[in-house]
């Protein structure tokens, strides 16, 4: 799983969202490391779609009037959260296993 589509599946695991607010929270979350243009975003959606890990979906919320196009909102489908979690656990132990090599006491920088 690339850096990008972990942290499109991160942002949708709290709900659904759509391409803008989708972009903003990755940015926001990754502390401005990432900041997708819409191309890429849009493309690692098509592709986590097609994989059957992000659905187009309804948002939570019924969403303020936008004006141009309606806005197509994304959510995490059963398989990709599951996908996410197993994710995240291996980026865990991998981590784990940086810290131990380097002589990393926990808690200490």
């Amino acid at each position: 799983m690339s850096t990008l589509e972990y942290h499109v599946m991160l942002a949708l695991a709290s709900g659904p969202l759509y391409g803008y607010a989708l972009s903003e929270t990755i940015a926001s979350d990754s502390r401005g490391a990432l900041s997708p243009r819409a191309g890429s975003l849009y493309r690692v959606i098509a592709r986590l779609i097609t994989a059957g890990l992000v659905n187009e979906a309804e948002p939570d919320e019924e969403p303020p009037p936008h004006p141009g196009h309606a806005r197509r909102y994304y959510a995490l489908t059963a398989a990709g959260r599951r996908a996410l979690i197993a994710e995240a656990r291996r980026l865990k132990q991998t981590a784990a296993a940086a810290e131990k090599r380097l002589g990393v006491v926990p808690g200490r920088p």
